[in-house]
């Protein structure tokens, strides 16, 4: 029996740090208070976090039968008269700061957070290519632009987080394609890619041309998948 007891003792002193419960619940407190305490852990983790925060991240800092959407917007609320938001991004949520005051800051000229200000015009315009064609390979990035679209330039998107590798293209060679990340969502403020701007804004404006690359019955059937899908 003492042996039995000192290999628990023992046991006790080894556990763990993180294994210490951590009270998600606060039944001590009274209703009011704890969700006042909620409120204060999902801004917290939210504003420590580089990246915008899943719902499945803030869901073990509060009870589970605390609402997150309502303590989103109760959030939000209090934030009213402030320069910065919640919003919604990349299937979380991210402290960002409203667009009134995006002249201000750049009069400024203070270093930010974001990493789009680190791309050139030409590296941006190409990341946005791949958002709308994605899985796309190098070479049909070329023939969206007319010209070729270098290496380096997949590898600086690469690098920053923005463009992962996708799959092999089933044509000759079977070149790798290139997708958009979370990173890329959350960088342009978009919630999923169909929040990307409508395209043929970027035609008009010269950017891109999607009939360079396929044939323009494919995107005549996208259109019609994404109106039965949108109809749903």
């Amino acid at each position: 029996m003492a042996d039995t007891g000192k290999a628990e003792k023992r046991r006790a002193r080894a556990k763990p740090q993180d294994e210490v419960l951590f009270d998600r619940e606060l039944e001590d407190l009274p209703a009011d208070l704890r969700w006042r305490e909620w409120m204060l852990r999902v801004e917290a983790v939210i504003f420590a976090a580089a990246e915008p925060v899943s719902r499945e991240t803030l869901a073990r800092v509060v009870g589970k039968n605390c609402g997150i959407d309502l303590l989103i917007d109760d959030l939000r609320e209090e934030l009213r008269g402030r320069p910065y938001d919640l919003v919604s991004v990349g299937g979380g949520w991210q402290h960002r700061t409203r667009s009134a005051y995006a002249q201000t800051i750049r009069t400024s000229a203070a270093p930010t957070r974001s990493a789009t200000a680190m791309l050139s015009q030409h590296e941006a315009t190409v990341l946005m290519a791949v958002g709308y064609f994605q899985p796309v390979t190098r070479g049909e990035l070329s023939k969206i632009f007319g010209k070729e679209v270098s290496r380096d330039t997949i590898a600086s998107l690469r690098g920053a987080g923005f463009v992962a590798a996708g799959p092999r293209s089933p044509t000759p060679g079977a070149p790798y394609s290139y997708v958009t990340t979370p990173a890329f969502l959350s960088a342009f403020g978009f919630d999923t890619l169909r929040d990307l701007p409508d395209i043929e804004m970027m035609e008009d404006a010269g950017l891109l041309s999607r009939r360079a690359a396929v044939p323009m019955d494919i995107f005549e059937d996208e259109r019609d998948e994404t109106d039965a899908f949108e109809g749903e």
